[in-house]
């Protein structure tokens, strides 16, 4: 790594930042997986489930999730959204901004390893409020002389109009263009580094190049089917109204095989409960056509588990976890990652790497570094207390340390050189992929 990124790591101060975007308190932050308790209420989105499940029958929990998070009308993430102190949960770069930090130091130290291509299209996949964007696109202002030369693009893909106008605004200070002519974004604007950004709502929207990917607690809200070994064999999960008490929602088992669970429980299968996200492999596949094709890489950043985890469906409710059928539409809902699946999705196209713990993967970006750095110039108590209770919230295992795992997909030529094979002595090695190794701060 070069001197800039030491540099930064080094700096005497936080990066400024404007007052307003302060962080939240980090205390409540999504929790990893457990037992949900049960919250009361109801609303129109659990009527119109009723009537859809009395006319039509039980539905899947893909389903089931995909009403309850993006309905048009009364979708969680289109309505609410509720990202941060004042919503339902609280995500890493809520809690510090050092989380942001360090992955726009990725980012570059990536940028920097494949030979400081010429464009750089950041493309951020469920922005949330725009929190890390903004905190990455201040790494990227600090670095201006390192990627000077580079033309430097923002894409958000982004599905809920109440989540861009608040990233809009958060991003450019409310400066955008609706609905640009000649443009598949939605949306522009210029970030207030002077950075172009572009709103979609699809990611095949987003134009094609060499771009770095980012997602982060992105996989996690997308909707999953739930599977049941039984002992005449794999059954769906499903939702259905209880027929014994009006208007309240319960779980049944497929009488028989689904085409689901063909398609997607493998012969070779060992749980008695699996959870598949059909939608994630999709999404994967073509994140990793992109980088095959255009170069750059991808970074995701979730709660998750290598292929062994069962039952992990739950739901957030002011910052409490909430029962996944209690008040549809007005909780988050969520599942824990398998990232062997998206492994396998990315179909040998690009290389992987991880799954890696966050406590790992930012010890080896140099957080501990930096943590000593800002206490060592904080001015007041107060302000290290608070230095100390996020690094505490990022890293304790017990907290989001263990919780949070970071995976990459990159280009097969960044881990091994095409000709390595035949003229091992050839090539000089390869520098190593941040954040999996110790950041090399030269």
């Amino acid at each position: 790594m070069v001197l800039p990124l030491r540099a930064l790591l080094a700096g005497r101060r936080r990066l400024p930042r404007p007052a307003a975007a302060a962080r939240a308190p980090a205390a409540a932050a999504r929790l990893c997986s457990g037992e949900a308790e049960a919250a009361g209420g109801d609303g129109a989105m659990l009527q119109h489930l009723a009537r859809k499940l009395r006319a039509s029958g039980p539905v899947t929990v893909a389903e089931y999730m995909r009403e309850a998070l993006t309905n048009p009308g009364q979708g969680y993430y289109t309505r609410r959204g509720g990202v941060g102190e004042s919503g339902d949960f609280i995500t890493s770069p809520e809690i510090s901004q050092v989380f942001g930090e360090l992955i726009g130091i990725w980012y570059i130290s990536e940028w920097m390893a494949m030979g400081k291509p010429n464009t750089f299209q950041l493309v951020e996949l469920g922005p949330g409020r725009g929190t890390l964007t903004e905190d990455i696109l201040r790494v990227f202002k600090q670095l201006a002389s390192v990627l000077s030369k580079c033309d430097v693009s923002v894409h958000l893909v982004e599905v809920s109009p109440k989540l861009s106008e608040i990233q809009a605004v958060m991003l450019t200070g409310g400066k955008v263009q609706p609905n640009p002519e000649d443009e598949s974004a939605y949306m522009k604007g210029i970030s207030k580094t002077g950075i172009p950004i572009f709103w979609y709502r699809d990611i095949q929207d987003v134009p094609p190049g060499y771009s770095f990917y980012l997602a982060h607690e992105f996989f996690d809200a997308l909707p999953i089917h739930k599977f049941q070994r039984t002992e005449k064999g794999w059954r769906e999960v499903l939702v259905d109204i209880d027929p014994e008490v009006p208007d309240q929602l319960r779980f049944v088992l497929s009488p028989s095989r689904t085409p689901a669970t063909q398609n997607f429980i493998q012969p070779e299968e060992t749980r008695d409960h699996v959870e598949v996200c059909p939608e994630a492999g999709v999404i994967v596949q073509r994140l990793a056509s992109r980088i095959e094709k255009d170069g750059g890489a991808a970074l995701v950043a979730d709660y998750g588990h290598d292929g062994t985890k069962t039952d992990t469906f739950r739901g957030f409710r002011n910052h409490k976890l909430h029962d996944v059928l209690s008040a549809p539409g007005t909780a988050d809902l969520t599942a824990d990652v398998d990232f062997s699946y998206l492994r396998k999705m990315a179909q040998g196209k690009t290389a992987t790497l991880g799954p890696i713990k966050q406590r790992e993967f930012l010890k080896n970006m140099g957080i501990d570094l930096r943590l000593q750095v800002l206490l060592q110039n904080s001015g007041d108590t107060a302000t290290r207390e608070q230095l100390l209770h996020s690094y505490d919230m990022l890293m304790n295992p017990e907290k989001m340390g263990d919780c949070f795992n970071f995976f990459a997909l990159l280009p097969h030529h960044r881990l091994v050189h095409p000709d390595k094979k035949d003229k091992p002595e050839s090539k000089s090695p390869l520098p190593p992929v941040a954040g999996f190794n110790e950041l090399l701060l030269k």
